[in-house]
């Protein structure tokens, strides 16, 4: 299970929790507003923890977050020891309800399969 989501109880975004799902976030769910590591910029951050999948949508208001903020907002709110992943679709699955607006996804009930570090990087560069 990602992080229990109260250790972020300072980021959270009551207002909209209560204006959108008529009540406050738990431990698995919310919405949250995380600041930018680059810019400082707000960052939209919804989580949930429901049909077997740890999920978190990250958005911004003028463009997609980049590599950077998508790592920060990954060692926020999952575990270390936790691997998320993005998924690329085939484009008849693919769906889109917010063009600023990317995905971090992990299954509850079994390991993402990784390929070995050799074959990401040089052993020199791990």
């Amino acid at each position: 299970m990602m992080r229990n989501l109260f250790l972020l109880t300072a980021n959270r975004n009551h207002s909209d929790e209560k204006r959108i799902y008529g009540c406050s976030g738990d431990e698995g769910n919310g919405i949250f507003n995380v600041k930018s590591p680059i810019d400082g910029a707000t960052m939209i951050v919804i989580a949930s923890n429901g049909e077997g999948w740890d999920h978190v949508s990250v958005s911004r208001r003028n463009r997609c977050p980049n590599w950077a903020e998508m790592e920060h907002v990954k060692r926020l709110f999952f575990k270390d020891d936790e691997t998320a992943c993005q998924f690329h679709v085939p484009p008849s699955d693919h769906v889109n309800f917010h063009e600023n607006c990317l995905h971090l996804w992990r299954p509850q009930t079994t390991e993402l399969p990784r390929p070995p570090a050799y074959m990401v990087a040089p052993k020199e560069a791990v």
